[in-house]
């Protein structure tokens, strides 16, 4: 019996000390050459990389701030990305390691740029996601500036980062608790985010918005 307890107590320390298959690390590296100076200029100067076992997977800088229409009430009561035009750009991702989509496409290494987009409301989305909100990738030498675009270019464009009949999407988990320092959190079911605060500009005001960024995990339809 004694020895049983030993083995549980080992096991438990083991697994205690065990380091997390994912973190997160706040670097200084400058926004990437590969996208075009107009929209590297709008980015933040630090990045958060996605580490698994201490390998970097991929890295992303958000923008520092976004344009946004709100009325009063909501810039009291608090933004929601549904105040962000839809095809707005929010961030640019690098992709070094094997990373997959929300639908579980693997998406190449390289630069994407990532801009807002809507699920659709029909019969083939239903209970795909817990919330109706994505960035979809751009590969980085498709764009020439941040100025929003066609919903439909957005979904044509993102064709190519996929390599599939569907766009590359990243689900969005509302950003609840956001500081201006990323951190991962996780989000259940094997979903992990990069949860940071970005600024949006609404008539001259500043707001602040949480974007919680789905890197790990997939749908339960893909």
């Amino acid at each position: 019996m004694f020895r049983t307890f030993l083995a549980a107590v080992v096991l438990l320390v083991m697994t205690a000390a065990a380091p997390a298959q994912y973190s997160l690390k706040e670097t200084g590296n400058a926004p990437p050459k590969e996208v075009p100076e107009a929209i590297r200029k709008l980015l933040s100067e630090r990045s958060a990389q996605l580490l698994h076992k201490g390998t970097v997977l991929c890295e992303v800088w958000f923008r520092k701030e976004v344009p946004g229409k709100a009325t009063p009430q909501q810039l009291k009561s608090g933004l929601s990305y549904r105040e962000i035009p839809e095809t707005t750009l929010l961030a640019v991702l690098r992709v070094v390691g094997p990373i997959t989509d929300y639908r579980k496409q693997k998406i190449k290494p390289g630069v994407y740029t990532l801009r807002l987009g809507y699920q659709p409301q029909d019969g083939d989305h239903m209970g795909t996601a817990p919330h109706a909100e994505f960035l979809l990738a751009v590969p980085a030498d498709k764009e020439k500036d941040a100025a929003p675009m066609d919903p439909k270019e957005l979904q044509s464009l993102s064709l190519r980062a996929s390599g599939t009949a569907h766009p590359a999407v990243f689900l969005l988990f509302p950003g609840d608790g956001a500081e201006a320092q990323p951190k991962l959190v996780d989000k259940g079911e094997g979903h992990q985010a990069v949860l940071q605060k970005i600024d949006v500009i609404v008539d001259g005001q500043k707001a602040p918005l949480g974007i919680a960024l789905t890197l790990v995990g997939v749908s339960s339809a893909a």
